[in-house]
């Protein structure tokens, strides 16, 4: 039995099938649907969790190359949002494009989990190194 680390055995499962430039997205409840790839939604209530409590997770035990997120992230959300995100982003490369760009990009990847994030435009594809 698992004693600490990710617990949730579908994302365990997700994770350890993505390989080197494979990508995962991380997104927010109202994110929409790609029936072609594999979802995981974990959202519980608003806020619960959240796309950071993923991304600090997926972390412990996952190398992240680059981040890419939607440049209307930055146009919409606090300054205190923007600060908390790069703190936990840290110094990973980030690429921030239009979000019609961001979402054309998202069936290319391994998987998809969905948080109960209500933060706009808080989605993420995360780059395995």
């Amino acid at each position: 039995m698992l004693k600490h680390g990710i617990l949730n055995p579908a994302i365990n499962s997700l994770l350890s099938r993505i390989r080197h430039t494979n990508t995962l997205v991380i997104a927010d409840r109202g994110f929409p649907y790609w029936p072609q790839i594999e979802t995981i939604d974990i959202s519980l209530v608003d806020d619960i969790p959240r796309v950071l409590d993923v991304l600090k997770a997926v972390q412990t035990n996952f190398t992240i190359g680059k981040i890419v997120m939607a440049e209307e992230f930055r146009q919409v959300n606090s300054s205190k949002t923007l600060r908390s995100f790069e703190r936990c982003i840290g110094n990973v490369e980030t690429i921030f494009e239009p979000h019609v760009r961001f979402k054309e990009r998202v069936p290319q990847a391994i998987g998809l989990i969905r948080t109960g994030d209500t933060i706009q435009y808080a989605n993420m594809i995360v780059e395995s190194a």
